[in-house]
């Protein structure tokens, strides 16, 4: 990832680094110093010569780097004078904006599709109007009208909690699009930073859908409407299939974020296991939809075997973390037990949504 930006001598010296212990040093986009991979990382010194018409340059970049919680402390000398010297936290990284490199992977809440060709045409609104209407009419047609507003009600609210972790960090968003048949997906033209925004972002979703179906759930307590009922558990099992954790779902992400700021061979490893679980689950239940997922996310995990030593996202530290599956088991637990509650009542309010994901 990306620790350090600076002038000198006019040019951009970008400092890349990753928890491995590698290092390269870059001088207007040419690399001049390199430290490989070792145990101790903490400290560092690259050095490396220019040539002027005055004669030689000697530029020398050393610090301080700790990664959990991350700190760097610098010192830039050139010809043995300091030019500059600061330090950086968490919170720099994070609010840091990226103006160069890959366009932010698109968000996906409830499955990650459709990616590719909104590309080209996320940009009219248009869009939004009749993929939201295409959706309407397609769930309007398999099941009544009013299970299809719900439903939209459903993954609007969800894309919303996405929407709104991105706008807590300053990520310009796009909105949300509705795709007939497939879910929704919310949409961020910014590049995030850290491995905690990708847990926040992945898990405000679900969150939402948490408090959705509790506000149904009690809806239902004081008015006795089955409608409320069945809309509690159906949003808890459209959340609770989200936090599976299998890639490309939001579940993924956060365990994914979670392991991968252990070390890479953990992250890949609990991809793969996670991919392994999918195959076992859809096989089991009969998703088949579950099974089209894997496919996209065996692609996402192939990715992530390739950049693993180069990953551009701040780790999560030891807090970070452990508030992350906290924080996931909470939310998984809250949903487990909507869907427990409005069984113990004895009406049928499980059986459509039940018939729904099996389909």
């Amino acid at each position: 990832m990306q620790l350090l930006e600076i002038e000198c001598l006019g040019k951009k010296l970008r400092l890349e680094g990753s928890m491995a212990g590698w290092q390269e040093l870059f001088w207007d986009d040419k690399c001049v110093s390199q430290i490989n991979a070792n145990a101790d990382n903490e400290t560092f010194s690259h050095q490396f010569t220019l040539q002027s018409e005055q004669g030689e340059i000697n530029v020398e970049l050393n610090g301080d780097l700790q990664w959990q919680p991350f700190k760097l402390q610098f010192q830039l000398q050139v010809n043995e004078q300091v030019i500059e010297s600061d330090s950086l936290d968490e919170q720099d990284i994070a609010q840091r904006k990226i103006t160069e490199g890959k366009k932010q992977p698109i968000k996906f809440s409830f499955i990650g599709l459709a990616g590719l060709g909104l590309k080209l045409l996320k940009s009219a609104k248009v869009i939004k109007v009749l993929f939201a209407a295409g959706s309407l009419a397609a769930y309007s047609w398999l099941f009544s009208i009013e299970f299809a507003i719900a439903l939209i009600l459903c993954l609007v609210f969800h894309e919303y909690g996405h929407i709104r972790a991105m706008k807590y960090f300053g990520l310009k968003t796009k909105g949300i699009y509705l795709i007939p048949f497939v879910g929704g997906l919310a949409l961020s033209d910014d590049k995030i930073n850290t491995r905690w925004q990708d847990v926040f972002i992945s898990i405000m979703g679900p969150f939402f859908g948490l408090i959705l179906s509790i506000a149904c759930l009690v809806g239902y307590w004081l008015t006795d409407l089955e409608i409320l009922a069945g809309l509690a558990v159906f949003n808890a099992l459209l959340n609770l299939f989200n936090l599976l954790p299998i890639l490309p779902l939001d579940g993924g992400h956060i365990l994914k974020s979670i392991a991968f700021s252990i070390n890479s061979k953990v992250g890949i490893l609990v991809c793969i296991l996670g991919a392994v679980f999918g195959i076992y689950i859809s096989y089991h239940f009969g998703l088949a939809l579950l099974g089209f997922l894997l496919a996209i996310g065996s692609i996402e995990i192939f990715f992530e075997y390739k950049r693993r030593h180069l990953s551009e996202l701040l780790p999560l530290n030891r807090y970070a973390q452990i508030v992350s599956a906290l924080w996931y088991i909470v939310t998984v637990g809250g949903l487990s037990a909507i869907i427990w509650l409005v069984g113990q009542t004895g009406n049928d309010a499980l059986s459509l949504p039940l018939k729904i994901l099996g389909s």
